[in-house]
C-alpha cells in the first residue's frame, strides 16, 4: 500500500476504482483490509475509493500516547490534503463513523455526501455493548489465545447465521492475521470511543446524510442507529434485518448499492 504524508505522521491507504472520490473510515481494531473485497470492489464499479489504516495500524505511523476521535477527523482530512481531494463522499463505520461525525462538523465543505453506519453519538440514550459480552471480550484477551480470541470477535460483530459461514471466517481470520492490530492500539482506540459524544452538535449537520444499521448488531445496537438519524434533519435510515454489526460484510451488495444510491440522488439534488 502507499504512503502519504499526513501533518507529522503517515497514513497507509489503498486506492481504486473510477468516479467520484470516496473515503472509507474503518472503526476500531479494523484495517484498510477488513471492509472486505466485495464490497471494496462493488464500490469501485462507481467510485474512485480511498482506504487507510489508522494511527497504530499497518503500516501508518506508530501511535504514540492518547488518541481522540477529533485527532482521528483531522487524520482523515489531512489524507484528503495530501491526495488534492477537496471534498468526498464519506463513509465511517463503527468508530470509523464516530470519526465521519467529527469530520462532517468540524468540515462540512468536505464532505460530498456522509454515510454513517452501525455507530453512535455518545451522550443520553446511547448504548455500547452488553455488559456480558464486554465482560467475555475481556476475559478471553486476557487469554491471550489468539484462536479465541479471534472467534468471539467474529461472532459478536456478525449475526448467528454469517457466523457459522466456515468460508467467511476463514477470510476474516486470514486478514486478522495478515494486518493485526496491537491490544495498546485498540485500548487507546477505545478510550476515544468512551470520549465521544457528538449528540448536541448533530443537529448542525446539512449534508445529505444516509445513516445503516444491523438489527442483530451486538456490538452496537441499533437504537444508537436511530438516534443518530433522528438528531440529523431529512437524513435517511436503513436497517439490514437480523443482520450484526459487520453489514458490508454480510450484504456487500446492497451495502454499496445504498452508498451508491445515496451520492447519486444527493448529487442530482444539488
Amino acid at each position: 500500500m502507499p504512503i502519504a504524508p499526513v501533518g507529522d505522521i503517515e497514513l497507509d491507504y489503498e486506492r481504486g476504482g473510477s468516479g467520484p472520490p470516496l473515503l472509507l473510515i474503518m472503526g476500531m481494531s479494523g484495517t484498510a483490509l477488513h471492509w472486505g473485497e466485495p464490497f471494496l470492489e462493488a464500490l469501485r464499479r462507481d467510485f474512485d475509493v480511498i482506504a487507510y489504516d489508522h494511527r497504530g495500524v499497518g503500516a501508518s505511523s506508530r501511535l504514540e500516547g492518547p488518541i481522540t476521535i477529533v485527532r482521528m477527523a483531522e487524520d482523515a482530512v489531512g489524507l484528503l490534503d495530501a491526495l488534492g481531494i477537496d471534498a468526498a463522499h464519506i463513509v465511517g463505520i463503527s468508530m470509523g463513523g464516530m470519526i465521519a461525525q467529527e469530520l462532517a462538523l468540524a468540515h462540512p465543505d468536505r464532505v460530498r455526501t456522509l454515510t454513517l453506519g452501525c455507530t453512535y453519538c455518545g451522550g443520553e440514550g446511547s448504548t455500547l455493548m452488553a455488559p456480558e459480552l464486554v465482560k467475555r471480550m475481556a476475559e478471553v484477551r486476557k487469554s491471550r489465545d489468539r484462536d479465541r480470541i479471534l472467534r468471539l470477535t467474529w461472532e459478536a460483530n456478525v449475526s448467528a447465521a454469517q457466523a457459522e459461514d466456515a468460508a467467511s471466517y476463514s477470510t476474516y481470520c486470514d486478514i486478522s492475521q495478515e494486518r493485526a492490530v496491537a491490544l495498546s492500539v485498540i485500548a487507546a482506540q477505545v478510550a476515544a470511543i468512551n470520549g465521544h459524544d457528538t449528540s448536541a452538535r448533530l443537529p448542525e449537520l446539512a449534508m445529505p446524510t444516509l445513516v445503516v444499521h444491523g438489527t442483530a448488531d451486538q456490538v452496537i445496537p441499533v437504537e444508537n442507529g436511530r438516534m443518530v438519524s433522528s438528531l440529523i434533519a431529512d437524513s435517511r435510515f436503513e436497517t439490514f434485518d437480523g443482520v450484526g454489526h459487520l453489514f458490508f460484510w454480510e450484504r456487500p451488495d446492497r451495502a454499496a448499492e445504498l452508498v451508491r444510491e445515496h451520492a447519486t440522488c444527493a448529487s442530482v439534488s444539488l
